[in-house]
């Protein structure tokens, strides 16, 4: 903070978190962020949340998408296959971000976004920023086991979870002078291990769970729903995810709006 005191230039980054249909709260947050007018200049997200990012970088009515997201059966969207590189194919769910990223390139959109991705091989973090939307967010919410990787300039890619759960770091390394980081896996933990994807998805987030803190802590503001408590797999609780994005984000503004006004920006006063 004291790094970026000044005329309101700093740019300002939102970091979401993966956390499969928690990350439904993504779009209560960013409504309320809106609402109030904080600036956004440049979008992260690993898995759900970088599907949350690239419709706001798309320019989506947030109000609206919270509408179809509450309409939607999202059963719908998974073909099942016999397993061999992933139990879903994950033909359908490219088609519906397709659908609702209109099909644009990195480049057509009206905001920076970079989607974390994970080289399945090398057991790497890949920032996609370049190439078509719908690829690039079908590869970062590739649960390995569960979705079918997808290959992608020689290298197979998977959920961005795998390596960074919450892009704060991402955000910093691609200049970010400010960092507002959603973290939805906060809350009670309801632990799904009653079939394969919950097992799966357990595993990962143990396995991540030591580098969470360090995300965390680099992050200027943290938003953290109370959505732990809901099952991995809940896309039918949407309303209810979204209305704790909304109240997580209304407890947070008047921080981000003391910080806002440090630093400069318009409309924005220091206590």
């Amino acid at each position: 903070m004291e790094g970026i005191r000044g005329n309101g230039t700093a740019k300002v980054a939102l970091a979401l978190g993966a956390g499969s249909a928690r990350g439904l709260a993504h779009i209560g947050v960013i409504q309320v962020l809106q609402e109030a007018g904080v600036p956004i200049h440049m979008v992260t997200g690993s898995s759900i949340g970088a599907v949350a990012g690239a419709f706001l970088a798309v320019g989506l009515d947030m109000r609206f998408l919270g509408k179809i997201v509450v309409e939607i059966d999202f059963r719908s969207l998974l073909d099942p296959q016999v397993p061999r590189l992933g139990f879903i194919k994950g033909n359908k769910i490219y088609q519906f971000l397709h659908l609702l990223t209109q099909g644009k390139s990195f480049s057509d959109l009206s905001l920076p976004l970079a989607v974390v991705a994970t080289d399945l091989e090398a057991g790497e973090r890949v920032i996609i920023n370049q190439g078509e939307v719908a690829e690039a967010l079908r590869a970062s919410i590739s649960i390995p086991g569960v979705f079918c990787p997808v290959q992608r300039d020689g290298r197979w890619m998977v959920d961005g979870a795998v390596t960074e759960r919450l892009p704060v770091n991402t955000a910093r390394e691609l200049g970010a002078d400010f960092v507002i980081g959603v973290d939805v896996n906060f809350g009670g933990r309801e632990v799904e291990i009653n079939h394969t994807l919950g097992v799966i998805m357990q595993s990962i987030e143990l396995l991540e769970k030591q580098l969470q803190d360090s995300y965390i802590s680099n992050a200027d503001v943290i938003i953290q729903p109370k959505v732990g408590h809901f099952g991995i797999t809940r896309f039918d609780l949407a309303q209810d995810l979204i209305n704790l994005g909304r109240e997580a984000a209304e407890e947070a503004l008047p921080q981000i709006r003391t910080a806002l006004g440090v630093m400069g920006f318009p409309n924005f006063i220091v206590p």
